[in-house]
């Protein structure tokens, strides 16, 4: 569950709370389970009758499936400063999740902000919110938030987790009717995967660009790596793969920050440390004196990745819009002994704000690759698929080439 750590004042102003206690499953959540609460609290969630002792203005969150194909859903809430006026002050926010079917087994959540001193004359709005992960289907949430004087805020309310019918081929990663806290951190471990041999054995290598969705920025936010991080998880998802090889680099600081050559899963937890190396604002004083130092370093990395005795059975790029001073010239990729597919998973938020094909994707163009332009969470998963199904077809024309001995 996200922390609802942060506030915000009418007049702009941002600060944050102290947490007195991450958000977390209650004890005794869950299937069987016996939560333990206080009788006045239980009392006003069974009543169901909107309270306002605490003023506050309770807003769900629609259920929205994420690049990491999980539906998120929540609630934001706002409270008048003066309100909270005084000494500091504890609310206590508890609410319950349950799933149309599950009626014996609901969720509870609590969390606990400490608020800090707050002038008397204080104007404006605090604000904060929650989120929580769910598959397919109904739930009704009942939530109230109670304050040290025992002042009580209760909202109730339905939401529902739904595949658009042309998303129905996507395979969400929590179950149907199913409740989870949301996931705080983006490079955790992959679950095992089952892998099948019977396409081949394919062998990818995947060279991400980590950096932005604005270049001009100084620092790599999660919603910078949420799609590329959740690009690589569907990647590695595929059983058909059996060997990954990932190559993380940034154009911007023009090094590799992480290299896994020829694994059989990837290691997430190490990319992310990895990347904790970037360091967006500085940028080396000899790096700032070559003119073209970005083209230079994507050509060589082309060359390096694309050399070797051993070929991949697919090279696919991803990252977003790399709008080079120059492409990389023609004569160094005509260099370049590229037998298997070339793919671009093109991170782009607003392709109609920019639709020029980057130096990233001109490379490609000139393989004879595909463009995949990601902007939603649907493009990760049908992009995907439909590169492993070519590069399976690929690397079967090539076998049967081979033993016919053309």
């Amino acid at each position: 569950m996200q922390n609802l750590g942060h506030w915000m004042m009418a007049g702009g102003w941002l600060f944050a709370a102290s947490i007195a206690d991450a958000q977390q499953f209650m004890t005794g959540s869950g299937p069987g389970g016996i939560v333990r609460m206080f009788n006045t609290d239980m009392a006003v969630m069974e009543m169901k009758e909107v309270r306002k002792d605490l003023p506050c203005t309770v807003t769900p969150a629609k259920a929205n499936l994420g690049f990491d194909l999980k539906f998120h859903s929540g609630y934001e809430v706002t409270v008048p400063m003066r309100e909270l006026a005084g000494a500091e002050n504890l609310l206590t926010i508890i609410f319950r999740i349950t799933a149309e079917g599950k009626n014996e087994d609901p969720l509870y959540f609590t969390q606990r902000v400490r608020v800090p001193t707050i002038e008397e004359d204080a104007k404006g709005d605090a604000y904060l919110q929650g989120v929580f992960d769910v598959g397919e289907g109904k739930y009704h949430v009942d939530w109230l938030m109670r304050d040290r004087s025992e002042r009580v805020c209760s909202y109730y309310w339905d939401t529902e987790a739904q595949l658009q019918a042309k998303d129905r081929p996507i395979t969400v990663d929590i179950p149907p009717q199913t409740v989870r806290a949301a996931e705080t951190e983006q490079f955790r471990e992959e679950p095992p995967v089952q892998r099948n041999a019977a396409d081949g054995s394919l062998n990818v290598k995947v060279l991400v660009n980590f950096a932005p969705q604005n270049s001009r920025s100084a620092t790599l936010q999660p919603l910078d790596t949420s799609a590329l991080v959740s690009i690589l998880r569907t990647i590695s998802r595929d059983p058909r793969i059996q060997r990954f090889t990932v190559v993380a680099f940034n154009l911007q600081e023009q090094r590799v920050v992480y290299r896994q050559q020829e694994a059989e899963k990837i290691d997430f937890p190490k990319l992310g440390d990895a990347l904790e190396t970037l360091k967006l604002g500085t940028v080396d004083v000899k790096k700032l004196a070559q003119k073209r130092g970005e083209t230079e370093f994507l050509t060589d990395l082309i060359r390096t990745e694309t050399s070797g005795e051993t070929h991949s059975d697919a090279l696919i790029f991803a990252g977003p819009k790399a709008m080079l001073e120059a492409n990389v010239p023609t004569e160094a990729l005509k260099e370049v002994d590229l037998g298997s597919p070339v793919f671009y998973l093109n991170y782009n938020l607003n392709p109609q704000s920019m639709p020029w094909r980057d130096s990233i994707g001109n490379a490609v163009k000139y393989f004879k690759g595909q463009e995949f332009t990601i902007s939603r969470p649907r493009d990760v998963w049908f992009a995907v698929s439909e590169i492993v199904s070519r590069v399976v077809k690929s690397k079967q024309g090539r076998q049967l080439r081979a033993a016919s001995g053309n």
